[in-house]
């Protein structure tokens, strides 16, 4: 349970300009009187819509659509792979895809198929946009139907990530494989553009009002080379920031530069879940293989502070069996900006930490959990349960679990959306 401050604040280097925090901060700040989530809530009643919460089922092909507050009860859920026998027969039928597809099954996937990582709804509800891993495209479900609206086969073979633009109108997804970042209309499917990244990008973020968007890119993952001295074989690994317009990239942060500045060779320079700040102005982030988290000050460009968790003493130190190198994977940050919400996922336990002290609450215990969101009212911080395929909600003020309900296999990803006013699943398919 260590707390490490940088020993000294040398003058900034290499700032990003101030305009990519400083619009978005007072956007945020002028709306701190009303969570943003109170008020999306207040939109979607007056639009006809349920704000609800889509937890992505890896393992089944399925989204479990769940309340967004309150006693979280199922509302529905969606077959997220209903051309499941055209994909596969398409598969079959392509040596190369094959390859692939099953190097992905006995890999990411711990000898499973990945059907669905992550997913958004549209901004009318009508529709859930989801990546599959296992089939490398994004589609576009009917929440009403079931039905395939449109499909976007991804550049190489495997999709993986996304993040959706703060008007709701552009998706972006990584493309494991080739190295790109794809940003989609998410009413068309229609590509507007694509960058490229680092080596397996994987975390998407749109900042400053949707003008960018960072891509965390992580690297090899899935070999056993993960001894320390070997941290050299996992590839370029950086933080690539986009223009979410032109496309053109704005720059790139390597953290390598920046954990060795502060004292911490030892720490892979894989960046995976983060949280940003209301303001933007500073970034929380999870590494390769540790059990805590970092802290990076955006403009001075520079990392400030490092939070280490407690371990499990019953998890095992061999590093290859962690999952996919993650030993904690999964943060989020409540509306007011002063809690975060951790998922120890080889640890077994999830925790809401104070963001001024950097002091963590109880540990949660909850199996393998995957990833943490906020609830719709911003109380409480929702974790996948993928050990034991449930959702579980750990209040924000007193760090307590509230309730766990039962999801589809392997939660992975769970995003807050909508659907219309009175829809409890597709009448078809």
């Amino acid at each position: 349970m260590t707390t490490t401050t940088s020993p000294h604040r040398p003058s900034p280097r290499r700032r990003l300009s101030r305009r990519l925090v400083g619009c978005a901060a007072a956007l945020v700040l002028a709306a701190a009187a009303t969570p943003a989530s109170a008020a999306a809530g207040a939109d979607a009643g007056k639009n006809g819509l349920r704000e609800v919460l889509f937890v992505g089922n890896n393992w089944d092909g399925t989204a479990d659509v769940i309340e967004s507050t309150g006693d979280y009860a199922k509302v529905g859920r969606i077959n997220v792979v209903p051309d499941k026998k055209e994909r596969l027969r398409e598969i079959h039928l392509n040596p190369i895809k094959l390859a692939f597809y099953l190097g992905i099954r006995e890999t990411v996937g711990e000898g499973h198929d990945q059907y669905v990582d992550d997913m958004y709804s549209t901004p009318d509800g009508s529709a859930v946009v989801v990546s599959r891993p296992s089939f490398a495209d994004v589609v576009s479900i009917d929440v009403a139907t079931g039905r395939i609206n449109w499909r976007f086969p991804v550049s190489g073979f495997r999709s993986d990530h996304m993040a959706v633009s703060p008007d709701g109108r552009k998706v972006a997804v990584s493309a494991s494989t080739s190295n790109t970042v794809h940003v989609l209309d998410i009413v068309t499917g229609k590509e507007l553009g694509s960058f490229a990244t680092g080596d397996k990008p994987h975390e998407n973020v749109f900042t400053d009002g949707g003008r960018y968007i960072w891509n965390m890119s992580i690297g090899e993952v899935n070999n056993a080379l993960d001894a320390p001295w070997l941290d050299w074989t996992k590839g370029d690994r950086r933080i690539t920031i986009a223009d979410a317009t032109t496309f053109e990239r704005v720059k790139v942060v390597d953290m390598r530069e920046r954990l060795d500045a502060f004292g911490r060779k030892d720490l892979s320079d894989s960046v995976r879940p983060v949280a940003f700040t209301p303001d933007e102005s500073t970034l929380y982030f999870q590494v390769s293989f540790f059990n805590g988290f970092l802290e990076y000050d955006v403009a001075a460009d520079e990392i400030t502070r490092l939070k280490e968790l407690p371990k499990n003493p019953e998890t095992s130190e061999d590093r290859t069996t962690w999952v996919n190198d993650s030993r904690h994977h999964g943060m989020s940050m409540n509306p007011r900006g002063t809690k975060l919400c951790v998922a120890g996922t080889m640890d077994d336990y999830a925790t809401v930490v104070d963001r001024r002290t950097l002091q963590e609450g109880p540990l949660v215990t909850v199996s393998k959990p995957y990833w943490a969101t906020v609830s719709g009212d911003g109380r409480h911080c929702v974790v996948s349960e993928s050990g034991s395929d449930q959702v579980t909600a750990i209040d924000f003020a007193t760090g307590r679990k509230v309730v766990s309900v039962p999801v589809g296999d392997h939660p992975q990803r769970v995003r807050l959306g909508h659907v219309p006013a009175g829809w409890t699943g597709p009448s078809a398919g």
